[in-house]
């Protein structure tokens, strides 16, 4: 037991889809669910974390207050975190902190989204300083387009082949099929996932994931807390990363188009995405041979393989030979995304971070029915946020 661990007490989702509500609504599904599964009334938490929505107006911005509001004002303090695709775990590394301070003992994480028909976009306006909107509007480069560079990367780099790509949707949307949560609950085949509309060559449709409506919640406590409310063997956070990259960083991140030279200064001995689990794994006192699952951020079929090398459950290049050898597929060494991941959730950008913890804590406690993880002990969440936001949360029991 770390000495910054601190208990989950309860999670909670509302299931993805295109429900076209406001995202308030969702929150709360979430944040109700997430108090019943902990045994503890509204009036009961200490504080309250948002993980704000742009796409949604001032109480988007404000989430923290938009969802204690909806809940009937009793005067707890609350914060507002936006860190793109991030931005659940930055919301609960602010509650983490806020209780290893001492400034309270039950915290409430709750994030949600109301997504536009299509690509994820800037919002409105002629910004010609800022990078994202230069991408969209000069270049236009939306979302698949880096997905698909990445893509070609590994490629090009590794070997990767398209077949490669399908066989990570395959495994994925097997594991949803079961998920009451996931959008899309259907098996597929790699003969499908190929034969779908190309949206970004190599990328084809099933390859990438789409835009959701969807909301997660966590409450947590201090281990005190939790031991006075009869939680005797709680799953417990055991690290919270949220690092940004090292200059120079030399490998393209969104929305840039450019990498920093290492002619003059060297390149970090990590690359950013390296360094987002390696920061968490040294909090927790862990390492990569320890993990029984992992969730990563598998915004396409491609990033989810650089993301096994990038948490250390191979080397580079060895990807594909996971994958192919059924390490990664529930029954596998270590099951990645046995929720179904993107792939089968889309994307419902400050709740995706908050759903992954939400999924590693009920496998942990041995509740996630047909896909679970037999005997998971430890589990982890990695996802990056545009700007440079890194994210990966370390669950164990």
């Amino acid at each position: 037991m770390g000495a910054h661990d601190v208990a989950v007490l309860g999670v909670g989702m509302h299931p993805w889809g295109k429900w076209g509500r406001n995202f308030v609504e969702y929150g709360i599904a979430a944040a109700r669910d997430a108090l019943d599964d902990a045994g503890l009334a509204w009036t009961d938490v200490q504080f309250v974390s948002g993980a704000d929505t742009m796409r949604n107006g001032y109480p988007g911005y404000v989430a923290g207050a938009t969802f204690s509001q909806a809940l009937g004002w009793q005067g707890a303090p609350v914060a507002s975190s936006y860190a793109a695709c991030a931005s659940g775990a930055t919301a609960l590394e602010v509650a983490r902190t806020r209780i290893l301070a001492g400034l309270c003992d039950v915290a409430l994480v709750v994030g949600a989204d109301t997504t536009p028909k299509g690509f994820l976009a800037p919002v409105a306006g002629e910004r010609g300083d800022d990078p994202d909107w230069l991408r969209f509007r000069l270049l236009g480069a939306t979302n698949p387009t880096y997905f698909a560079f990445y893509a070609r990367r590994r490629m090009d780099l590794y070997g990767a082949t398209r077949a490669d790509f399908a066989r990570v949707k395959v495994k994925n949307a097997a594991h949803g099929l079961s998920n009451p949560y996931a959008r899309y609950r259907k098996a597929v085949t790699e003969e499908e996932v190929m034969a779908s509309p190309v949206v970004s060559d190599p990328l084809r449709l099933l390859d990438i994931c789409a835009t959701s409506d969807g909301a997660a919640a966590v409450v947590i406590s201090s281990l005190d807390f939790a031991a006075r409310h009869g939680a005797g063997s709680p799953v417990r956070v055991a690290a919270v990363s949220t690092v940004t990259p090292r200059f120079p960083n030399t490998v393209i991140e969104m929305p840039n188009f450019s990498t920093d030279s290492s002619l003059a200064v060297a390149a970090p001995d990590l690359p950013f995405r390296d360094s987002i689990a390696a920061a968490a794994y040294e909090q927790a006192g862990l390492g990569p041979a320890d993990l029984d699952l992992a969730e990563v951020y598998d915004l396409s079929t491609a990033l989810e393989l650089d993301w096994y090398e990038n948490i250390g459950l191979c080397g580079p290049g060895e990807a594909e030979k996971l994958l192919r050898d059924g390490a990664t597929t529930l029954g596998g060494r270590v099951p990645v995304n046995p929720s179904g991941g993107l792939a089968c959730f889309g994307e419902a950008v400050p709740a995706q971070a908050l759903a992954q913890v939400c999924e590693v804590t009920w496998q942990l406690r041995g509740r996630a029915g047909d896909r679970q993880v037999d005997g998971a002990r430890t589990g982890l969440t990695v996802n990056q946020g545009l700007f440079g936001h890194g994210s990966c949360v370390i669950l164990t029991r």
